[in-house]
């Protein structure tokens, strides 16, 4: 399928994805709880100036303001007969930031979970599941996406739904999930068995890895186990600015723009070709990253020893392949929804 990310990768070594949605809009406004998706009819300048401020800083790929735009998340809002249109929105004022950019750059159409279990465990069925994924690419394939996005899955039915949806939409696609359990997703994948999923599925990803999570380090270390695993297909790595820390009331990441750098350049070292930033990343960090990944040379894949040592230690023991952590361990923080 010949389509603009591809296009890109076959020129690059590396892209520069972007940073957080939700944090660059909370600094914005948004109350803890809104949708930010409305904001894509009712605020179109706050998310141009999210868009740009991405683009401005120096990535190649950024993700549309379209994350919880399902119906399931959206019928909380009582928007679930939005979807099509916050959607085109979303995608649509990504087109034109992207378009006036001057240099070729991705829009990526972010499509987060639905929020319900999937069947057997819960109630959500793969019918379903594959029916809100597909309203949704409709939407931001309409508004002028790029790509499809599929991002913080941590069940393997929903991302097999999800891939599904993208080949209804006739939409080439990329997904990550989140490894914030010990190494492991919420439902219990572990890198290596990613891996092996991506490369059976009837509609494979373009790229696929890893976001959000519990911080820098250990996704890092879910870089290093897709590589190990041998897979052939461009990685993606896309991990929060530090840990989350309460600070005056509110979510702080502790991680400054110039761990973001350092983990940028491991990233790149670890095997990744897609590097931006999750939870607590913003233009400040995506600068010092780009800035990293263009004057920093590449170097051999890092040991769990070098990446401790920079970006501080793993929250466990082990990524859940057997291969043990180096470095102190952190405590352990729940899990966030992304930006």
């Amino acid at each position: 399928m010949t389509n603009a990310l591809s296009a890109l990768m076959a020129e690059r070594d590396w892209i520069l994805a972007d940073g957080a949605t939700g944090t660059n809009l909370f600094n914005m406004g948004l109350s803890s709880g809104d949708a930010p998706e409305f904001w894509n009819a009712e605020k179109p300048d706050d998310v141009r100036k999210l868009y740009k401020g991405s683009v401005d800083a120096g990535s190649d790929l950024f993700l549309t303001n379209t994350f919880g735009g399902n119906a399931s998340r959206l019928k909380l809002h009582d928007g679930q007969d939005r979807v099509r249109e916050l959607n085109r929105l979303g995608a649509e004022i990504g087109r034109e930031i992207a378009d006036a950019a001057g240099r070729p750059v991705i829009v990526a159409g972010s499509m987060g979970p639905t929020g319900e279990i999937m069947a057997p465990m819960g109630s959500l069925t793969h019918e379903r599941a594959v029916e809100m994924f597909h309203e949704q690419a409709d939407g931001l394939k309409e508004g002028g996406a790029d790509v499809l996005w599929v991002e913080t899955i941590s069940a393997p039915e929903e991302f097999k739904a999800a891939a599904e949806a993208a080949k209804l939409a006739d939409m080439p696609w990329c997904g990550t999930m989140s490894f914030d359990t010990a190494g492991r997703t919420m439902m219990g994948l572990t890198s290596s068995d990613m891996a092996s999923m991506v490369d059976k599925l009837d509609f494979p990803p373009l790229a696929f890895g890893a976001n959000c999570g519990v911080g820098a380090s250990d996704l890092l270390r879910t870089v290093l186990g897709f590589a190990a695993a041998g897979t052939e297909r461009p990685i993606i790595a896309k991990g929060n600015a530090g840990i989350p820390k309460y600070v005056d009331g509110h979510i702080h990441y502790d991680g400054t723009p110039d761990l973001m750098a350092d983990y940028a350049a491991l990233a790149r070292d670890a095997g990744a070709t897609i590097i931006g930033g999750c939870c607590g990343t913003t233009p400040a960090h995506l600068e010092k990253m780009r800035a990293a990944l263009e004057t920093r040379p590449r170097g051999a894949p890092p040991s769990l020893e070098a990446i401790a040592a920079a970006l501080g230690g793993f929250s466990s023991e082990t990524d859940g392949t057997g291969d043990a952590a180096a470095g102190p361990q952190r405590e352990r923080r729940g899990r966030r929804r992304r930006g």
